[in-house]
C-alpha cells in the first residue's frame, strides 16, 4: 500500500545527511554572540550538533529575507564560522509580507498583482501576523511562485550564503485577525489563465505550494546542493519538497506520548520525513521529560529542539553534568544509527517504503504486537485524562 500510495503522490527526494543529524532551535538566538557561544558550547560539551536555526526576531522588523543589522550585521561570517565545522544554518521565511512600501519583497509583488485579492477582487488582502499589517503571496500564480523562488538567489537575499536553508512557518496560513485565525474563505486566488478560485477551495494547499515555490528557489540558487525545507502546514505531495514538524506542542508527558504516535500516523499518510518539537515548544520541561525527550525523539526522522520565547533557556547543556550527559549518550545514539536512517530514506526514495514504521505495519499477523498496540493506546488515554484537570485549572489561571 506504501508503495502505491507513493506512486500516486510522490516521495521524499533522498534528504542531505545534516538534515538526519541534531538541529538545534529556539525563538530566538538573539544576535551572532548568541549563536556563537551555543555552537561553541555544543562542541566544548561534544554535544553531535548539525544545524543551528533562526526564528523571525533575526530578521528587520520581521521583514522576511532580511536581517537585523544591531543583531546580525555580518550574517555571512556567522554562517561561514558555523559551515567551517560541516554544520549549517536555516532561517524563518513566513508567507505575510510586512505591508509597507519600503519593504521590496512586498512592494514588487504588490505591483506585480501576486498577492492574494480581497473578496471583490478590489485590492490585494490584508491582515495581522507578527509584523502587523501583512499581505500574503497568492502561491497559485505561477508567476507568484517564480517570484518567489528567485528570493532566494544570494543576490536577492542579501546576507545568505549556501550554508543557509530554509523554514516555512505559519503557511496553514494564519492570519490573527482572520475568522479562525486564517484567511476568510471568500478571498480570492488566481491561476495562470487569471481564473479566481475562493480561499475555501484551496486552504489545504496553501502550505504546498508555498513549499513548491521554496524548494525551487533553493535548487535555482544553490544547484549543487540537495534542498532543506521545513514546512508547517502540508497536503498531499508535500513530501516532494519537505519535511514536516508537529507543530505548537508543550512541554508535557501527554505531548511526549503523543508525539511517536502523531509522527507514525505521517509516516503511513506517505509523509517520512517528520518531527515533533524536542522539550515541548511552550512551557519549560523538568529535567527528567526533557531528557526522556531526547532518548525517544533520537528514533524520529526529523530531530530538532525548539521553544517559544517566553520559556527558560534549555540547551541541553544548562541542567548539569548528569543531564547533559544522558542527552550526549542519545544524539550519540541517533550518530551511529544515522546510516541506518540514511538508508531508510533511500529506500523511500526508491519505492515508497516506510521510514517510521508502526509494529503493525512491520507485523501485520502477529497478535502480540496487536495486544501491546491495544494496551498503548489505553495507557495514553490514561495520561491524558489524568493531565486534563491540571489543564482546565491552568487556563482558568489565566483568563482570570
Amino acid at each position: 500500500m506504501s508503495a502505491q500510495h507513493a506512486a500516486l503522490t510522490g516521495v521524499t527526494p533522498l534528504p542531505p545527511l545534516f538534515a538526519l543529524g541534531y538541529h538545534q532551535c529556539r525563538w530566538n538566538y538573539k544576535d551572532e554572540e548568541d549563536v556563537a557561544a551555543v555552537h561553541a558550547r555544543f562542541d566544548a560539551e561534544a554535544l553531535p550538533l548539525d544545524v543551528l536555526w533562526l526564528d523571525i526576531e533575526h530578521t528587520d522588523r520581521k521583514r522576511y529575507f532580511t536581517w537585523n543589522e544591531d543583531f546580525f550585521p555580518d550574517p555571512v561570517r556567522m554562517q561561514q564560522a558555523v559551515a567551517r565545522t560541516g554544520r549549517k544554518m536555516v532561517t524563518i521565511i513566513d508567507p505575510h509580507l510586512r505591508a509597507e512600501e519600503d519593504y521590496a519583497v512586498f512592494a514588487e509583488a504588490k505591483a506585480r498583482q501576486l498577492l492574494v485579492r480581497s473578496a471583490d477582487n478590489a485590492s490585494h488582502f490584508e491582515g495581522d501576523c507578527w509584523p502587523g499589517r501583512s499581505a500574503w503571496v497568492d502561491y497559485l500564480q505561477p508567476a507568484a511562485r517564480e517570484y518567489w523562488a528567485s528570493r532566494f538567489a544570494p543576490a536577492a537575499y542579501a546576507g545568505s550564503s549556501a550554508a543557509l536553508y530554509t523554514w516555512n512557518d505559519m503557511n496553514e496560513p494564519s492570519v490573527f485577525d482572520g475568522p479562525e485565525i486564517t484567511m476568510p474563505p471568500t478571498l480570492l486566488h488566481h491561476d495562470a489563465e487569471g481564473r479566481a478560485y475562493e480561499h475555501r477551495e484551496l486552504h489545504n494547499m496553501y502550505g504546498l505550494l508555498m513549499t513548491i515555490a521554496t524548494q525551487r528557489g533553493q535548487r535555482d540558487a544553490y544547484p549543487e546542493r540537495r534542498p532543506f525545507v521545513l514546512t508547517r502546514a502540508f497536503f498531499s505531495g508535500s513530501q516532494r519538497y519537505a519535511a514536516v514538524w508537529t507543530g505548537d506542542n508543550k512541554a508535557s508527558w501527554a505531548h511526549l506520548a503523543a508525539s511517536t504516535p502523531m509522527l507514525l500516523s505521517l509516516s503511513v499518510a506517505g509523509i517520512p520525513f517528520v518531527g515533533a518539537d524536542v522539550g515541548g515548544f511552550f512551557g519549560n520541561p523538568t529535567p527528567a521529560l526533557l531528557v526522556r525527550w531526547y532518548q525517544a525523539a533520537v528514533f524520529h526522522p526529523f530531530l530538532r529542539a525548539h521553544a517559544e520565547f517566553k520559556t527558560k533557556r534549555r540547551e541541553p547543556y544548562l541542567f548539569g553534568a548528569d543531564v547533559t550527559r544522558q542527552v550526549r549518550e542519545a544524539l550519540r545514539l541517533r550518530y551511529a544509527l544515522l546510516p541506518y536512517l540514511y538508508t531508510l530514506f533511500a529506500d523511500h526514495a526508491t519505492d515508497g517504503a516506510l521510514v517510521m514504521r508502526p509494529l503493525w505495519h512491520e507485523f501485520p499477523r502477529d497478535a502480540h504486537v496487536r495486544a501491546h498496540v491495544v494496551e498503548l493506546q489505553a495507557v495514553l488515554l490514561e495520561q491524558r485524562v489524568r493531565e486534563l484537570p491540571v489543564e482546565a485549572a491552568r487556563r482558568r489561571a489565566e483568563l482570570g
